[in-house]
């Protein structure tokens, strides 16, 4: 899904590579014990450490060295046992201690690569070059004071992973699908939260653009954009920017830029620094990070089932659609309830996990996903649980109830919390199944329209539907539908 930009002058092809940078699932920061919970008031979980106090000594937070290697696992990237903590040297307000504590020549996790899925339907693999772990800095809050910037240190020292893919991909399609992908690993693994929102998952993007098959031009870096629909807005509009400069004559600069959602576009915020203007070199307070395999391997044993695995289990073992299992392996949380209902509707039913696999899973997908985001709930905030889910479910395969009344019923469900046997029973929604019943209303409704019988048997065929839906409506969508159509033929026929 190569996104060339048609100029004047020819084909242009855009180069992207991602830097995201991941906050730490971990109750301390990375060098001190003190909390990372947010929104707490401004400056009140700040150590000694955090804000740079003359002899205050970091501390490694054993946790999140545990969190970034889970991490580096998850994303099938190479662990280093050996690893060096270093300080990353520039002035910030919000930089307390002058410099960073991050990680530069020898990172805890190296090369690996990800596989994502493109909205075409097809894959593609995206080099990973390395995660490193560094501190955060501290807030600058510009709206605080008519002439003043404050600083807010509670993120400061709060332990990120910054996760450097290579330059591989070529549309921002692509770039969001590889964001949804690490997003949907440090989720599944519990290493990240992934609320963009709240900061706690953003990325950096870096742009250029070449002639297909050229060296790679002049990047451009934009900083901190904490939405996929926005990093996706930065790729388009710096591919075209760039287009349009260089088909005019002019040179991109290597700088670090920022964007403005309110129109879309980017701007310089200043020059681009190269490593060496960093001055990196090892943090003298901190010895060499080294751990043993073990350590790894008993790490691994930790992981959950990734989200590739569990997509693949699902289409081979219970026979369900790639699509229908790409959409429910996305998030962690709708995985785990799918898997949950399905377990209760093979209890409740006695049919095999394949025999209804592909109806739970469009229940889930149109029916509960579509509610869901009506009321703008997550999974986890469900007003229909597993049980009560699998429940209606049951009704509907054992012949209980309809199609057309479970949806009914969901909907009373959705507003009233009751469980659906209850909604049944109070509105006498069971279905109609005694075919003596059902002949009688047959007849009724033949006998109501001669004239369309008569058309039927002179060879309209496509009038066998507006009899179903007759009889429906005189049993208020009640009939077994199965039965209507076994008994209706015959009497139509006759």
């Amino acid at each position: 899904m190569a996104d060339y930009i048609h100029g004047a002058t020819g084909e242009w092809e855009v180069v992207i590579g991602l830097e995201i940078h991941a906050q730490v699932t971990s109750e301390a920061k990375l060098f001190s014990g003190a909390s990372t919970t947010f929104g707490a008031e401004p400056n009140s979980q700040v150590s000694f450490v955090c804000c740079a106090m003359p002899g205050m000594l970091p501390v490694i937070n054993a946790e999140c060295i545990r969190q970034a290697v889970r991490t580096g696992l998850a994303i099938g990237c190479k662990i280093n046992l050996r690893s060096v903590f270093d300080r990353k040297n520039y002035f910030y307000a919000d930089l307390p201690q002058g410099y960073q504590i991050s990680q530069f020549k020898d990172p805890i996790v190296g090369e690996g690569t990800v596989v994502i899925d493109l909205p075409d339907g097809q894959t593609k693999i995206i080099g990973v070059e390395r995660l490193h772990l560094e501190q955060d800095a501290g807030k600058s809050m510009h709206d605080q004071h008519p002439s003043q910037t404050y600083v807010d240190l509670n993120r400061s020292g709060v332990a990120l992973m910054e996760i450097v893919s290579m330059p591989d991909m070529r549309s921002a399609a692509e770039a969001g699908a590889y964001f949804r992908k690490i997003r949907t690993l440090v989720r599944y693994v519990g290493t990240c939260d992934g609320n963009m929102e709240q900061g706690s998952m953003r990325a950096d993007v870096n742009v250029s653009v070449r002639r297909p098959g050229a060296e790679l031009g002049t990047r451009t870096e934009t900083k901190n954009i904490n939405s996929i629909r926005y990093m996706m807005q930065v790729i388009d509009y710096e591919a075209r920017r760039q287009v349009d400069i260089l088909e005019q004559g002019g040179q991109i600069h290597q700088e670090t830029r920022q964007f403005d959602p309110a129109t879309g576009t980017t701007s310089g915020l200043r020059s681009k620094e190269e490593a060496h203007d960093y001055r990196y070199f090892p943090d003298p307070d901190l010895l060499p990070l080294e751990f043993t395999q073990a350590f790894v391997d008993d790490l691994a044993k930790t992981l959950p089932e990734l989200p590739d695995d569990k997509k693949n289990r699902l289409i081979a073992d219970l026979g369900l659609s790639e699509y229908n299992a790409g959409v429910l392996v996305a998030e962690k949380e709708n995985a785990d309830y799918f898997e949950e209902l399905l377990e209760l509707l093979v209890k409740k039913t006695g049919k095999t996990p394949t025999e209804l696999a592909t109806q739970a899973a469009n229940w889930v997908i149109m029916d509960l996903f579509g509610a869901l985001k009506k009321f703008s709930k997550s999974i986890s905030d469900s007003p229909v649980s597993t049980v009560d889910g699998a429940e209606l479910l049951a009704l509907q395969i054992g012949g209980t109830i309809s199609g057309r009344i479970a949806k009914d019923v969901f909907e009373i469900m959705l507003e009233s919390g009751k469980n659906p046997e209850q909604i049944v029973e109070e509105k006498g929604l069971k279905q109609m199944s005694d075919s003596g019943e059902l002949e009688a209303i047959i007849d009724a409704v033949l006998a109501d329209h001669p004239d369309k019988v008569e058309q039927y048997r002179a060879g309209k065929d496509k009038l066998f539907g507006f009899f179903v839906g007759q009889v429906m409506k005189k049993t208020r969508g009640q009939a077994n539908p199965q039965m209507v159509n076994q008994l209706l033929r015959p009497r139509l026929d006759g």
